[in-house]
């Protein structure tokens, strides 16, 4: 284990203890942000404690506080700290802290982890992925009627222009869940689903979750086909049906 991904994994430690304390406080605070979407007071608690225990000298980019004045340094932590905040201020279990790292742009540490629902995916560049310690491996499902799919809710797909064709996507699966936020990539990473579908994400979003589906062998890309963690929007598969996956929704 790299002495990055312990110093994740303890940072992770530090988030559950944190989400976990408030979670479905009766005196949660939540404010909406600029972007309509809301956002509690644990959400900003978790960011300030992430950041104040990571090294001066590295960038930071969080959902909550943006980027860090050192935001031109080689090593760049990309912060989500309450990953699905409408789950939790609502007092659903999936929600997650997602901790990731970049070295020149290049992911080398994710961590998601999900306190609630009582696990811990992370992986670290050539050496696997793992929930709960456990080496997590893909699927080996080849066809699309025989997938199963994941995704957050159809409003993304109709703001996207994309709703038609989800839907298409959707019934030549063999079954579909809208688990929703990481899980659903998690679920991907672990071989119990075969592909998800996020047609509007943030690089907070996905920066972690590209790394463990990739380490666990499998392939992860915006809509476009571009194995990136910028934003935009978000396809992890097996690797078996991602093209079409990616052909059902151009």
């Amino acid at each position: 284990m790299t002495p990055d991904l312990e110093l994740a994994l303890s940072l992770a430690d530090a988030a559950d203890e944190l989400t976990l304390g408030h979670f479905r406080s009766a005196s949660l605070a939540v404010r909406t942000k600029a972007d309509a979407t809301p956002v509690s007071e644990v959400d900003e608690a978790v960011e300030r404690l992430l950041r104040s225990r990571l090294p001066a000298a590295d960038a930071i980019v969080g959902e909550e506080f943006g980027a860090s004045s050192a935001s031109d340094a080689k090593r760049k932590w990309i912060l989500d700290p309450i990953d699905a905040t409408k789950n939790y201020i609502r007092g659903i279990p999936v929600f997650g802290t997602l901790i990731a790292l970049a070295v020149d742009d290049v992911l080398e540490v994710g961590v998601v982890s999900a306190p609630a629902l009582q696990r811990r995916w992370w992986a670290a560049r050539g050496q696997g992925a793992f929930c709960n310690g456990a080496p997590i491996r893909v699927s080996s499902i080849a066809k699309l009627e025989e997938s199963q799919l994941g995704y957050d809710g159809i409003a993304d797909f109709d703001k996207a222009g994309l709703s038609d064709k989800f839907l298409a996507l959707a019934r030549s699966c063999y079954r579909t869940r809208a688990f929703g936020d990481f899980w659903i990539h998690m679920l991907v990473a672990e071989g119990a689903m075969d592909a998800a579908v996020e047609p509007e994400i943030a690089p907070w979003d996905v920066a972690a979750i590209q790394l463990i589906v990739e380490e666990a062998g499998g392939r992860f890309t915006t809509l476009r086909g571009e194995a990136t963690w910028a934003g935009g929007s978000a396809v992890s598969t097996n690797g078996l049906v991602h093209e079409a996956v990616l052909e059902a929704l151009a």
